[in-house]
């Protein structure tokens, strides 16, 4: 994630990278069971069903699962890390992520076969750091419940918001780099990447410096400093997407990368046919925006307080995906002003029946199941199935549809829940 509310990122440090032996073994073996499933003609089946989804052409709907409760999911050991250096507790922990991912909860998943030595690139964010009380749901819990502490409440206030600079460390990539082939040397290659998908969203933001309830009744009380605001922040991310792309630190997502609050962005029309394979540019790369705290605001704040800013953002790019948690249902007139849209996500919120009827075959269907369905309450197979049901039947046996089943909490310590609807939705689907 490039940037996190709750902090800004140091920048990275020349200091050479030391695995030891023991450690390089691990991440070897680790390795090899990564290069194994990447080898498996599944790989290569599972892209091309993303590919026709996200083309309009699908066969079927694709199912990927993710933002899981890492901290519940572990069996057997299984995510138990060894190692000790923080770069290579990194690499294991990714591993094992991906190698648990595919042995219990695979869906249609796609599995590189190689690793990613990511840029050693730094951001200097947005000025503002968000200032909260918060209450965990458990000591090993990343969730949390917090009470956002105002730092935006007048006009002049805005101007804590700081156009960031973007500045790349070439040494610290090379050690990356380094450090990675010697590890993986005939194992799995490895390969260095710039910058991949953006998750933009200036409201995600703004509401954790300016408080909720406050934002919402400026929307009418000083709408003025509204715009302002958010103004203000299309004009930070374009000032930090210009440094990218002059500096030539841009990666494509047209692959296995998560595309806006959804799922892959394999696609036939990216990167387009003015690609230079040495120079990835905005306009080869897809493009998202949302507006999560407008869920209850009406069409016209909708569009005149978050999509008409957007704007600006979303034509630099050459497809674009809206949308996360807010319905859209009611707002479908607005996502076709959107240039360039390709995929539009459909909450557990919405109303599916009405949004699919609207959307067609025009758009591909970012499709979120209720992840409520594994609380103690909400958990059975026969609720797991008829929630699945619910989407697909609503659309009739047309549209081109991706499951998504995120935000996950809690799955009470319970993992094979996850198992199990996983198991549940590849039924369904190919139903």
């Amino acid at each position: 994630m490039l940037h996190d509310p709750e902090h800004i990122e140091a920048p990275p440090t020349d200091e050479e990278i030391m695995i030891n032996d023991k450690e390089k073994d691990i991440l070897r073996r680790l390795g090899g069971e990564i290069a194994e499933i990447a080898a498996l003609p599944a790989q290569k089946e599972n892209a091309e069903l993303w590919t026709k989804v996200n083309s309009l052409k699908s066969e079927r709907p694709v199912v990927w699962i993710n933002e899981l409760p890492w901290n519940e999911m572990n069996v057997n050991d299984e995510l138990t890390l060894q190692c000790e250096h923080d770069f290579a507790r990194h690499l294991e922990d990714e591993f094992r992520k991906t190698i648990y991912q595919w042995k219990h909860l695979r869906g249609n998943m796609v599995v590189n076969d190689f690793v990613t030595c990511a840029k050693a690139t730094h951001s200097t964010d947005f000025g503002i750091v968000e200032s909260v009380d918060t209450l965990k749901q458990s000591d090993d819990s990343a969730i949390k419940s917090r009470h956002f502490k105002i730092q935006i409440s007048e006009p002049e206030d805005i101007e804590k918001i700081k156009m960031p600079i973007v500045t790349h460390n070439e040494t610290a990539t090379a050690n990356r780099f380094a450090a990675m082939s010697d590890t993986f040397e005939g194992i799995i290659p490895v390969k260095v990447l710039g910058q991949s998908h953006i998750w933009f969203t200036p409201w995600d933001y703004l509401i954790r410096w300016w408080g909720i309830q406050e934002a919402m009744m400026d929307l009418v009380m000083r709408p003025e400093m509204v715009h302002a605001a958010v103004a203000r922040m299309v004009d930070a991310w374009m000032t930090e997407l210009d440094q990218f792309e002059e500096m030539n630190l841009l990666a494509l997502d047209n692959n296995n990368t998560r595309v806006g609050s959804g799922g892959y962005g394999y696609v036939e029309d990216l990167p387009g046919n003015d690609f230079d394979p040495d120079y990835v540019r905005p306009k080869n790369m897809w493009g998202c925006s949302n507006a999560q705290i407008f869920s209850e605001v009406s069409p016209e704040m909708h569009w005149e307080f978050s999509i008409e800013h957007d704007m600006r953002w979303l034509e630099r790019w050459g497809m674009t995906y809206y949308g996360c948690c807010e319905p859209l249902h009611r707002k479908m007139h607005l996502m076709r002003k959107i240039p360039n849209l390709r995929k539009i996500s459909v909450s557990p919120w919405c109303d599916f029946e009405k949004i699919f009827s609207e959307i067609g075959n025009d758009y591909a269907i970012s499709a979120k199941p209720s992840p409520a369905v594994f609380t103690d309450d909400g958990w059975s197979q026969n609720k797991a199935r008829a929630g699945i049901r619910e989407i697909l039947d609503a659309a009739g046996g047309k549209g081109h549809i991706e499951l998504i089943m995120k935000d996950v909490s809690t799955v009470n310590y319970k993992p094979e829940r996850v198992w199990e609807w996983s198991q549940i939705a590849m039924e369904e689907v190919c139903r």
